[in-house]
């Protein structure tokens, strides 16, 4: 059975009240914040999905993307209904519900879950793509929000892999928990693998939660972060203005803006 994310960093870092754990040093929060700092490209952002939660912004660079992997089924699925109508494929897995929100004649969908490992309930991004795909070499783009497990399935993708995804729009969840030591080292390895091959283009929080402010750092607990793959770069420079004019709350919540730790040193 999946488990909470609460539930597993309980069981791996000790996030419980009372249980020492070791804090993270700021100056190296504010390296990995500045190694995220959005930059602006060539390529314009446009939004696909809804103007509610399940939308997002990515650069108009999609023409030649064979296919949408998108892990984590919700009650909406206009993001993958957008991305078919452009031409795509489109691949979805979530074993908690039967099916997606929407239909369409490009769509296909596995009931599994998307982890670091295979068996009954799970299947890695690796063996999903290749048992989808039967083209080695074609361009990709990977829609992923898996309440926590977007961590590990990150870290146990093939560099061969990553490198296919074009574009990864991402929603990275308990980044408040940056300050705790070992949750840390693991988000840090994550964004760094992510950062080998792609640059981040845009952020954009989720206002379900009220943000973790300490020592100056403000730290929204769930965001959504686009990345384009180096080489679809040609000029950039960093963004400075935040939101976007296509950025949509994700909920009813007070609104909430980037803060600008994320993208300034100022």
């Amino acid at each position: 059975m999946k488990q909470s994310l609460k539930e597993l960093l309980t069981k791996i870092f000790g996030v419980v009240k009372g249980f020492p754990t070791r804090m993270t040093d700021e100056s190296n929060i504010r390296v990995l914040l500045k190694n995220l700092y959005p930059l602006s490209t060539d390529k314009e952002l446009i939004r696909l999905g809804p103007k509610t939660d399940g939308g997002y912004l990515v650069p108009n660079d999609l023409e030649g993307i064979q296919a949408c992997f998108s892990p984590g089924v919700s009650f909406v699925s206009g993001f993958e209904k957008d991305c078919a109508e452009l031409g795509m494929k489109v691949f979805l897995a979530d074993q908690s519900v039967d099916r997606p929100a929407d239909e369409h004649k490009l769509f296909n969908f596995t009931k599994k879950y998307v982890g670091a490992i295979s068996n009954d309930h799970f299947m890695t991004l690796d063996e999903w793509v290749a048992s989808s795909l039967t083209e080695t070499n074609s361009d990709l783009l990977l829609q992923i929000d898996i309440e926590g497990y977007e961590y590990e399935v990150f870290l146990s993708t093939s560099e061969n892999l990553m490198q296919r995804f074009r574009i990864i729009v991402a929603e990275f969840h308990s980044l408040d928990q940056l300050w705790n030591g070992p949750f840390f080292n693991l988000a840090r390895s994550t964004f760094n693998k992510i950062l080998q091959t792609h640059k981040c283009i845009h952020i954009h929080p989720n206002n379900c939660h009220s943000p973790l402010q300490k020592k100056g750092i403000n730290i929204p607990r769930t965001m959504e972060f686009t990345f384009l793959r180096i080489d679809r770069i040609e000029h950039s420079s960093y963004q400075n203005k935040f939101p976007n004019s296509l950025d949509y709350d994700n909920t009813a919540n007070p609104s909430l803006v980037l803060p600008k730790c994320w993208y300034s040193e100022e």
